[in-house]
């Protein structure tokens, strides 16, 4: 399982992105990631004083890397961290492996203001 951690956030808010690698499709191999991009805490969840969450989603993998959709398959709390994780993901490349493909990730926010 990989870690990533990331600073890049809103409001010095801290977020932790664990477990990237969580889980796959039935394929013999998952596919290799070429660029991780972390999502932000959203400003919305600060002001809410919500200050965790995790967000189970699901990439579909054109044949060239590309990240050609994002299905959040569980969130809690539901929707506050969805639109964030979606953006992010959107911009996940892969290595180009001649098919479609998909690829599930587990990502953990943490606000540590």
């Amino acid at each position: 399982m990989s870690k990533t951690t990331s600073s890049t956030l809103t409001r010095a808010a801290t977020l932790f992105c664990t477990g990237l690698a969580l889980a796959f499709s039935a394929q013999a191999a998952a596919p290799k990631i070429m660029k991780k991009v972390p999502p932000e805490f959203p400003a919305e969840a600060a002001k809410a004083s919500v200050s965790n969450g995790v967000v189970k989603a699901k990439m579909s993998i054109d044949a060239e890397g590309a990240v050609t959709g994002v299905d959040i398959l569980e969130a809690q709390p539901r929707k506050v961290f969805d639109k964030a994780v979606t953006r992010a993901l959107m911009d996940w490349r892969f290595e180009a492996s001649g098919e479609k493909q998909s690829h599930e990730v587990k990502l953990v926010f943490n606000n540590e203001d």
